[in-house]
């Protein structure tokens, strides 16, 4: 519990009183809980801190734009040169991409993102990569 601060604990606790435990739609879209991973649980879980005040970034309308971007030229299954990228590890699709969130969180989030290889990404769709995959997918 000490991960999360009072803010967030008061979040939580108003969305739960609303209603804010719905389950979202399969589309993983639901702004009301703030997401299908960083919303509140059934057992009434704060949110991920992370995700309180996020922009609201899904496949649709940020993350297959970015990955096509930045990702593509290696981790498409359509690529003749992956540049040694593994071969199942493809972004094509919203599902694949899914499968392989927490690595993606760890090779291209954070402080000493690895990915990709030649840079060029800012900062601030570093942190919409980690909303996207952290609070709405």
């Amino acid at each position: 519990m000490t991960r999360y601060s009072a803010l967030s604990l008061i979040v939580a606790g108003f969305l739960f009183a609303c209603g804010g435990d719905k389950s979202s739609d399969d589309t993983g879209d639901d702004a009301t809980t703030g997401g299908t991973t960083g919303g509140t649980v059934d057992s009434g879980e704060p949110l991920d801190p992370l995700c309180v005040d996020a922009p609201v970034v899904t496949w649709d309308s940020w993350g297959q734009g970015f990955l096509g971007a930045n990702c593509q030229s290696c981790h498409a299954s359509t690529t003749s040169d992956r540049h040694g990228a593994p071969e199942e590890i493809t972004f094509d699709e919203r599902d694949s991409a899914l499968a392989v969130a927490d690595r993606i969180l760890a090779r291209s989030a954070g402080t000493e993102p690895t990915m990709p290889p030649s840079g060029g990404v800012s900062e601030d769709d570093r942190y919409k990569l980690e909303v996207w995959l952290t609070c709405w997918e």
